[in-house]
């Protein structure tokens, strides 16, 4: 049995932890409800620029253009949205995993364009090519940012030195719910937006003005620009609630550890006065 000292250094040593899970606990509640502002307010324009940009291409017949066709080149650039700090539970391992686990691609195909140091360090441990490093940006999401991650990934993919870019980011679906994503960006498949046409919508080739390659060249980059972006605010509005949960249900552990080690104590102090009791008992009887 651990001796009285033992314990009140243990308990002592829990009680500082718990205070630290306390704050920063607090510190994460406060971040969230900015986070998940700008979630909320920006989800409904992200997600219906996502629908009206497939259904437009669905209505684009044959048309050929550089955006749409798909490459010969199998290099893929993932733009791999994590955080820069831990203590956040399976926020960063839950992407991770979704990158290294993927089962139709090889490792040495994928190019990472990391956001959030977490992720850049372990799939370069793991040995993914990390071709550019972009964690500053995470930490203060801005759309300015976003367009020229685009500028870059899209420059990359008309030389063909990329032939598909994919985003991976965590969906942020409330307090409590967090969904690791993986969505494609480019080449855009038609045959995707085809099957969100709904029955009873005009199937009319679009008309484009001016001529569709002008408009596409336009629409392509604020399209994908503004799905990193929205990556990027959702990707920070879950790391929050990831880390407020982690930090609360650390500071439930670490509070039954304390009530555990407090009843140990007792039970030591009891034990060591009963000894003592005992002792002076027997040294009464031993002069009498």
């Amino acid at each position: 049995m651990a001796s009285m000292r033992d314990i009140k250094r243990r308990k002592s040593s829990v009680q500082s932890t718990q205070q630290i899970t306390k704050a920063m606990k607090l510190v994460s509640t406060v971040k969230l409800q900015r986070a998940r502002a700008a979630a909320e307010r920006s989800k409904t324009y992200f997600e219906h620029m996502y629908k009206t940009v497939q259904s437009i291409l669905a209505k684009t017949g044959d048309m050929k253009h550089k955006y749409l066709q798909e490459s010969e080149n199998p290099k893929k650039a993932v733009i791999v949205i994590t955080s820069n700090r831990g203590l956040a539970g399976g926020y960063n391992s839950n992407i991770i995993k979704m990158i290294t686990r993927h089962e139709t691609w090889k490792k040495e195909d994928v190019l990472v364009y990391a956001i959030g140091s977490k992720g850049r360090d372990a799939l370069a441990r793991s040995g993914y090519e990390v071709k550019e490093d972009w964690s500053d940006i995470v930490e203060e999401p801005a759309y300015a940012d976003a367009m020229v991650l685009t500028e870059r990934l899209l420059k990359s993919f008309e030389e063909g030195e990329i032939g598909e870019i994919y985003l991976a980011y965590t969906a942020f679906k409330s307090t409590v719910t967090h969904v690791p994503t993986l969505l494609k960006l480019l080449p855009v498949a038609k045959a995707e937006a085809s099957e969100e046409e709904q029955e009873g919508t005009d199937n009319a080739l679009m008309n484009f003005e001016p001529e569709e390659e002008a408009a596409l060249d336009l629409l392509i980059p604020k399209y994908i620009t503004s799905l990193i972006y929205g990556g990027l605010v959702e990707a920070v509005a879950s790391e929050n609630g990831a880390r407020m949960q982690a930090m609360d249900n650390a500071t439930s552990n670490a509070e039954e550890m304390i009530s555990d080690l407090t009843l140990k104590y007792n039970r030591a102090r009891q034990s060591s006065i009963t000894q003592e009791l005992t002792e002076i008992i027997a040294g009464a009887e031993a002069i009498s």
